[in-house]
């Protein structure tokens, strides 16, 4: 990269920085002692609607928060109050009142490629004097992990370093572009981060602004994708398709009989070879829809049929 290029990036980046904001909040818990006490949290978070005073963040930086300061790129304090969230994205929108916001463009995740340059800004720690700019790849793309919060799909995953604090901050192109929202790190690993891709965030975004929840079909499992190596270790009769680990109660798995341990390499007249296709089948439903499930459970092929709900 030229020096003239590096200096276009760098205006780039400092212009985005002005639309990041610290996210300061107050929960109230109850201890082992059944006594209210409360607890601050942190995070970072993006304005994306200067008139409205819209801030786009976690829902876990902000779920159930009793008080929201909103600490903005020249020092001044706004309270936030929250418009609305989106717990299977993990997506929140927070309203400010507030004069002379700078607001971020949003971009396009469906063209991120592997390999592409990104900067992830927050305010790790919550450390004072604007917020800090971290730069690496999109090492993949289309990701699932489970958390504490739930199962996560179609996530974007980098290298760039995600801190505690970062929760909620953009992850943005060599454009500008806020491409992803920062959501997660691998604490026992070095250089894996994941972020929320932007085009889900919008969906959340738009139904959250026009008052209407979006409906997504849901199965109801956590699974992983079958490898030859799994496969060879385990004695299992097939190389490809999702081993079932869990099933939510009262799910649509559940109803028909789906069991962990099951491998599921069919649905309908698509076949599944890893947890990424199964998610894509899910998703090109609607709830309600009927679909037929072929599984493989102790070396003998189950058909199941069932009726997708929608995610709770």
């Amino acid at each position: 990269m030229s020096s003239h290029d590096e200096k276009t990036v760098l205006d780039i980046i400092e212009k985005v920085s002005k639309s990041v904001v610290n996210i300061s909040t107050v929960k109230l818990i109850h201890n082992i002692f059944y006594q209210t006490v409360p607890v601050g949290g942190m995070g970072s978070g993006t304005i994306i609607d200067a008139n409205q005073g819209l801030i786009l963040t976690n829902n876990h930086v902000v779920g159930g928060a009793e008080k929201i300061n909103i600490t903005l790129w020249n020092n001044e304090v706004l309270q936030g109050t929250i418009t609305g969230s989106c717990a299977i994205h993990d997506i929140a929108v927070i309203k400010v009142n507030g004069k002379d916001l700078q607001a971020s463009e949003l971009g396009d995740s469906n063209k991120l490629r592997v390999g592409q340059r990104v900067y992830a800004i927050g305010n790790p720690f919550g450390l004072t004097g604007g917020p800090s700019v971290t730069s690496g790849v999109v090492s993949a793309i289309n990701r699932t992990i489970e958390s504490q919060r739930g199962l996560f799909e179609n996530l974007v995953q980098t290298d760039a370093a995600i801190n505690p604090g970062n929760s909620g901050g953009p992850l943005v192109d060599l454009e500008g572009k806020i491409i992803a929202i920062n959501t997660a790190i691998i604490p026992y690993a070095q250089g894996i981060g994941f972020a929320i891709p932007i085009n889900s965030a919008k969906t959340c975004t738009n139904g959250i602004v026009t008052k209407e929840t979006p409906k997504r079909a849901w199965l109801g499992i956590i699974g992983l994708s079958l490898t030859i190596d799994m496969a060879h270790y385990y004695g299992l009769p097939v190389n490809h398709g999702v081993l079932v680990t869990k099933i939510s109660k009262e799910s649509p798995a559940a109803t028909a009989g789906i069991n962990e341990g099951d491998i599921i390499l069919r649905i309908d007249n698509t076949e599944i070879h890893k947890i990424e296709d199964l998610v894509a089948q899910i998703h090109k439903h609607k709830v309600g829809d009927s679909i037929q499930i072929f599984a493989l459970r102790n070396n003998r092929e189950h058909y199941f049929d069932l009726t997708l709900n929608q995610t709770p």
